[in-house]
């Protein structure tokens, strides 16, 4: 079949590789000149290994728990499942090699237009968080959060990350600062509400006497939708398909690429699949993290001193 993946970010990428691997044709539209994610943490699970296992040479530092530090108590994450430290940049660029290699095309520079798809049997829009393709089938936008990070020059080989919680005030939850040892340099970046995040983050830095360098932001989405349409779909951030309580969105879109790769080509039943797998892991995981963070602001001594949980589905 001839198959056009709209957006070469991971999801795309990875979808274009097994896709190719099975002999269809892909071709990803990319309007970007270059490939590589930079606004990301990259802190993926380990799980990330199941789905690119040459991604192993990637792994900056190794992350077993998380510090959360609420005004007036401070708790320690314990993970189920050890988190990697990765370039995002990297990932991408890797996995777009192996694209390549199983026969994919990669169109870099192009800006998509729906006169695009016409020839092409199937088309997945995995184009972001402002996918053109979603707004071509008229869904509605998700609900944005800002992510902005930057780095300072410190090595810091720690096995644990550390937040600072933000106070929601209004849309679906509230968000974190964070701080992540990247093994040769130190991380620090927030997740918030657009218009709050800004000001959050300087008044962060100053307190800390923290300066940043390379400084990078990204929309992370928040409104999981996928369409009911036989020839057209959507995966990843493009979706909406990000973590309720960290924003990350990496590991969960692998997941939806696999179950549109177990369902392929029925688009009917893939959003049927995706429908039931992922959203009660959403309703669960928003559920859990207000009550969390509504303890935390006004309840703290409700709250364990450790925790431990599976970050990948909070649980």
């Amino acid at each position: 079949m001839k198959i056009a993946i709209i957006g070469a970010g991971i999801c795309g990428l990875y979808l274009a590789w097994k896709l190719a691997e099975k002999r269809e044709a892909v071709t990803i539209f990319e309007k970007k000149d270059s490939i590589g994610k930079e606004a990301c943490s990259g802190l993926f699970s380990e799980r990330v290994l199941d789905f690119i296992p040459q991604s192993q040479k990637l792994v900056q530092n190794r992350i077993n728990s998380a510090l959360i530090h609420f005004p007036k108590k401070t708790i320690k994450l314990n993970f189920k499942t050890s988190f990697f430290v990765m370039s995002h940049f990297e990932l991408d660029n890797l996995v777009a090699e192996l694209a390549r290699a199983a026969g994919a095309e990669i169109k870099l520079n192009h800006y998509e237009t729906g006169s695009d798809r016409v020839s092409f049997d199937r088309v997945i829009g995995c184009d972001g968080a402002y996918s053109a393709v979603r707004k071509s089938l008229g869904l509605p936008d998700p609900f944005f959060r800002l992510g902005i990070l930057g780095f300072i020059p410190k090595a810091d080989n720690s096995n644990y990350v550390e937040t600072w919680p933000v106070a929601p005030r209004q849309g679906p939850g509230g968000g974190f600062i964070w701080k992540i040892p990247r093994g040769e340099t130190t991380e620090y970046g927030i997740i918030a509400q657009s218009k709050e995040a800004p000001k959050l983050f300087e008044n962060f830095l100053e307190k800390n006497n923290i300066k940043i360098e390379k400084r990078v932001s990204a929309a992370i989405p928040q409104g999981f939708s996928i369409p009911k349409h036989s020839s057209t779909t959507l995966c990843g951030d493009a979706a909406g398909l990000t973590k309720p309580w960290s924003g990350g969105g990496v590991v969960w879109g692998l997941l939806a690429a696999e179950i549109l790769l177990k369902t392929f080509p029925d688009f009917l039943k893939y959003q049927k699949m995706m429908k039931k797998y992922f959203r009660p892991k959403i309703i669960f995981s928003k559920t859990a993290t207000g009550l969390v963070y509504l303890l935390g602001f006004r309840a703290p001594w409700l709250l364990p001193k450790s925790i431990k949980i599976e970050n990948d589905f909070l649980r």
